[in-house]
Protein backbone atom coordinates (compact mmCIF):
# COMPACT_ATOMS: atom_id res chain seq x y z
CA UNK A 1 0.00 0.00 0.00
CA UNK A 2 1.90 3.12 -1.09
CA UNK A 3 0.53 6.77 -0.27
CA UNK A 4 0.86 9.26 -2.85
CA UNK A 5 2.14 12.67 -2.42
CA UNK A 6 -1.19 14.61 -1.97
CA UNK A 7 -2.73 11.87 0.66
CA UNK A 8 -0.09 12.41 2.74
CA UNK A 9 -0.29 16.37 2.89
CA UNK A 10 -3.88 15.40 3.47
CA UNK A 11 -3.02 13.20 6.56
CA UNK A 12 -0.56 15.88 7.85
CA UNK A 13 -2.76 18.65 7.45
CA UNK A 14 -5.39 16.87 9.59
CA UNK A 15 -3.15 16.02 12.36
CA UNK A 16 -1.54 19.66 12.57
CA UNK A 17 -5.33 20.87 12.60
CA UNK A 18 -6.19 18.28 15.38
CA UNK A 19 -3.54 19.35 17.47
CA UNK A 20 -4.51 23.42 16.46
CA UNK A 21 -7.73 22.87 17.70
CA UNK A 22 -6.82 20.96 20.65
CA UNK A 23 -4.77 23.77 21.51
CA UNK A 24 -7.61 26.28 20.82
CA UNK A 25 -9.74 24.10 23.20
CA UNK A 26 -7.50 24.19 26.07
CA UNK A 27 -7.35 27.76 25.70
CA UNK A 28 -10.73 28.70 25.75
CA UNK A 29 -11.44 26.64 28.35
CA UNK A 30 -8.52 27.94 31.08
CA UNK A 31 -10.86 30.76 31.33
CA UNK A 32 -13.09 28.63 33.19
CA UNK A 33 -13.73 28.56 36.81
CA UNK A 34 -13.99 24.75 38.01
CA UNK A 35 -15.74 23.88 41.22
CA UNK A 36 -13.93 22.47 44.05
CA UNK A 37 -14.47 19.28 45.06
CA UNK A 38 -12.44 17.86 48.09
CA UNK A 39 -11.16 19.72 51.56
CA UNK A 40 -10.64 23.68 50.42
CA UNK A 41 -6.68 24.51 50.35
CA UNK A 42 -7.01 27.62 52.36
CA UNK A 43 -7.22 25.63 55.75
CA UNK A 44 -8.34 28.87 57.93
CA UNK A 45 -11.53 28.76 56.09
CA UNK A 46 -12.21 25.10 57.78
CA UNK A 47 -11.06 25.89 61.06
CA UNK A 48 -13.17 29.37 61.63
CA UNK A 49 -16.27 27.04 60.86
CA UNK A 50 -14.75 24.25 63.60
CA UNK A 51 -13.90 27.19 66.00
CA UNK A 52 -17.33 29.15 65.14
CA UNK A 53 -19.59 26.07 66.29
CA UNK A 54 -17.10 24.67 69.09
CA UNK A 55 -17.25 28.69 70.71
CA UNK A 56 -20.82 28.43 70.18
CA UNK A 57 -21.44 24.73 71.85
CA UNK A 58 -18.92 26.38 74.62
CA UNK A 59 -21.28 29.13 74.90
CA UNK A 60 -23.96 27.47 75.58
CA UNK A 61 -22.19 24.64 78.14
CA UNK A 62 -21.30 27.52 80.12
CA UNK A 63 -24.68 29.36 80.36
CA UNK A 64 -25.99 26.08 81.06
CA UNK A 65 -24.15 25.64 84.33
CA UNK A 66 -24.61 29.08 85.46
CA UNK A 67 -28.30 28.27 85.27
CA UNK A 68 -27.57 25.25 87.36
CA UNK A 69 -25.61 26.43 90.11
CA UNK A 70 -27.26 29.81 91.01
CA UNK A 71 -26.65 30.37 95.06
CA UNK A 72 -30.23 29.52 96.77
Amino acid sequence: MSLEGYEVWIIIILVIGVIASNIAVLKYSAKFKMPQFGEHKDKSLNSDKKDSSAQSSADTKAKDNKDNHTPQ
